[in-house]
């Protein structure tokens, strides 16, 4: 098959085909993430999707040999987000995804399966996984309010009797840690990028600012341990923040009973890096960091009595996430993945700085995977953007379809697509993305930006993007397209943007507000009118947002103009329509105001509605559904 001006198509069928397969076969390429460890460190529970939804799995941890076959523990049908191992080991806390929605179930088991039992949460009433108490036989819970206004609700909760003693209230607090005796409590609170870090003292109900008051940036994580000996106070608030900080690091806060703080402290700063993990032993000796530079994973151990740094070489795969320090401080274990290699558990033997694999591994189609290398570009105004680029490698061109003379190969179009993550406060990085490997073997170059506003370069960054500066995010997906077509990665019609989430609004509106840029598009579970967002979104969801998007009446003007339904008849590429059935955090309506919108004046638009999803698309048969129709879409709109 050839085109109009003696060029090859972007891809024949026979290579979409081949190409939506290998994305099938990656889906299903199931992962390991999310480990929790007993005291000892010799039994690990984790999640994984390896029967096609996320479930709960217990083992033995062993270090010299192949990894044991784990036990499944099944709960529900309804997919895992988290499990949690109490301090006594007698328990496991289970997170579960509501009809695979947003809102989330929490529910206890013995690590054997029995005495399984549902304690909060349900399709109406979304309820958070907490920490465990240090004596392991209560968890805490939070149930955030289903009307506006209202507070969220904290508890400590019995597994055996299901007893609730009140914890906390607060707007949109989240437990991070209580001290030994649960007197203190580590909460944290605030609005999207202005979470803050309080100790509340349940004896005196009294509750104190962390660092500063009122905070100056965002913390996230944070938590109490024992002092080392030369501190005067018994206890160490150790929090990772970006508190006065130009990028997020580890300050050491002295706490006390009865509001005492002592002077914060820098523990570890580093220019270069981000810090996104944050673990310490029982004793508080060993702290645990995790390191985010440029989307790769770094880890250093901290000897808190010597302040001495030991950076963990050797690390088995480029991202890490989940780690997880024994409370002897001898081991770590944690998920690691790649752009070739789905998730994985390792073992981190701290003493000797060697690793060991928890879990087996899948086997991986024979089909060689792209690397990605990350790429530098100056924004219009001058601000570096960064992304991770998938190139495709070129066709191969049939003798028959070559110059009979001189058996040269006539020219072929170049395409690419860009590819928006959610958020906007997060990150693309160098993960396993069956998604980007299928589209460039498909022909189609993937370029993954972090456009301003992304996470993992501090604090200016993640911010540029608020309110009014949308604007500057917009832009800045337009010069991601003006990257590739200038370095000659695609031609200038054969460029596509695709993104889900706060990616799909991005899309969205890159369609609508320059709708000369693109030639097709995939907008997954976006937002298309910020007003039907707040209006339809979980309370809690809304009542965060405000601060990065705009408040829904004081900035409704703002909102409006920023909403890619204002300005739906300009949308001119070809676009799919991709939506979660259950969706609660960015409601279906969203999708489906777009998709009326475009066929009542005829417009070429697609629609799939995935079926029992939510926001997230948690299930294997899910993703290979989505990641074929957009393979197909694509590489169909950009020939």
């Amino acid at each position: 098959m050839s085109r109009p001006g003696g060029t090859t198509p972007v891809a024949s069928s026979a290579r979409v085909e081949q190409a939506a397969g290998l994305g099938e076969r990656l889906v299903a390429a199931w992962g390991s993430w999310g480990p929790t460890m007993t005291r000892n460190a010799r039994r690990v529970a984790f999640v994984s999707d390896r029967h096609g939804t996320p479930e709960v799995f217990v083992q033995d941890v062993v270090v010299d040999g192949e990894p044991p076959q784990p036990v499944r523990i099944r709960l529900s049908d309804d997919p895992v987000v988290r499990v949690t191992w109490s301090s006594d080991g007698e328990w496991l806390a289970v997170a579960i995804a509501t009809d695979g929605g947003v809102k989330q179930q929490v529910w206890v088991v013995r690590p054997d399966g029995s005495d399984a039992a549902q304690i909060a949460g349900s399709r109406y009433q979304h309820a958070e996984l907490g920490p465990w108490s240090r004596s392991g036989h209560r968890v805490v819970i939070t149930l955030p309010s289903t009307e506006p206004d209202q507070p969220a609700r904290s508890y400590l909760v019995d597994p055996v009797s299901g007893d609730r003693d009140d914890l906390a209230v607060g707007e949109l607090i989240h437990i991070l840690d209580l001290s030994v005796e649960e007197r203190l409590v580590v909460l944290r609170d605030g609005q999207r990028g202005h979470e803050f870090v309080v100790v509340v003292d349940r004896l005196t109900d009294e509750s104190h600012a962390l660092l500063t008051d009122p905070p100056d940036g965002s913390a996230e994580i944070a938590f109490l341990r024992p002092a080392p000996a030369s501190e005067t106070s018994p206890l160490v608030a150790y929090v990772a923040t970006e508190a006065g900080l130009p990028r997020r690091q580890l300050v050491a806060q002295p706490v006390g009973p009865h509001g005492w703080r002592g002077q914060p402290r820098r523990i570890v700063e580093r220019v270069d890096a981000e810090l996104e993990y944050l673990d310490a032993d029982d004793a508080g000796r060993t702290l645990l960091l995790g390191w985010n530079v440029d989307g790769r994973s770094e880890l250093d151990l901290i000897n808190t009595h010597d302040a001495s740094r030991t950076p963990v070489p050797d690390l088995p795969g480029y991202v890490v996430t989940d780690p997880v320090l024994s409370r002897d401080g001898r081991s770590v274990i944690l998920a690691v993945e790649g752009p070739t290699r789905p998730r994985e558990l390792w073992r981190l033997d701290t003493n000797a700085l060697t690793w060991s694999r928890v879990t087996d591994v899948p086997v991986l189609p024979g089909e060689t995977l792209v690397e990605p290398t990350l790429e530098r570009f100056a924004a219009r105004d001058g601000l570096e953007i960064t992304g991770w680029l998938y190139r495709a490698a070129e066709p191969t061109i049939p003798s028959t379809q070559r110059d009979g003379e001189t058996g040269a190969v006539p020219p072929f179009p170049r395409t690419a697509l860009v590819h928006l993550h959610g958020g906007p406060e997060s990150q693309e990085r160098p993960t396993f993305s069956p998604q980007h490997q299928a589209l460039a073997a498909a022909g189609i170059t993937v370029f993954a930006p972090n456009i301003r506003g992304s996470s993992g370069y501090g604090h200016d960054f993640v911010h540029a993007d608020d309110l009014g500066l949308r604007w500057n995010a917009l832009a800045d997906v337009v010069d991601c397209a003006r990257f590739l077509v200038s370095n000659g990665y695609a031609d200038r019609s054969r460029v596509a943007v695709e993104g889900r989430s706060y990616g799909g609004y991005a899309t969205l509106a890159s369609l609508a507000f320059t709708p000369d840029v693109f030639a097709a598009g995939v907008a997954i579970c976006g937002m298309s009118d910020f007003a039907t967002f707040y209006r339809d979104t979980e309370p809690w969801i809304a009542a965060a947002a405000a601060t990065k998007y705009g408040h829904p009446v004081d900035d409704a003007a703002l909102l409006g103009s920023l909403s890619p339904m204002r300005a739906i008849d300009d949308v001119a590429a070809p676009l799919l329509v991709v939506h979660g059935e259950l969706d609660t955090n960015v409601p279906i309506g969203e999708a489906h105001q777009v998709v009326a919108a475009l066929r009542e004046r005829s417009h070429d638009v697609e629609y799939l509605e995935l079926e029992g999803e939510g926001h997230e698309y948690r299930r294997a048969s899910s993703r290979a559904e989505l990641v074929r129709r957009m393979v197909e879409f694509v590489a169909d709109r950009l020939a």
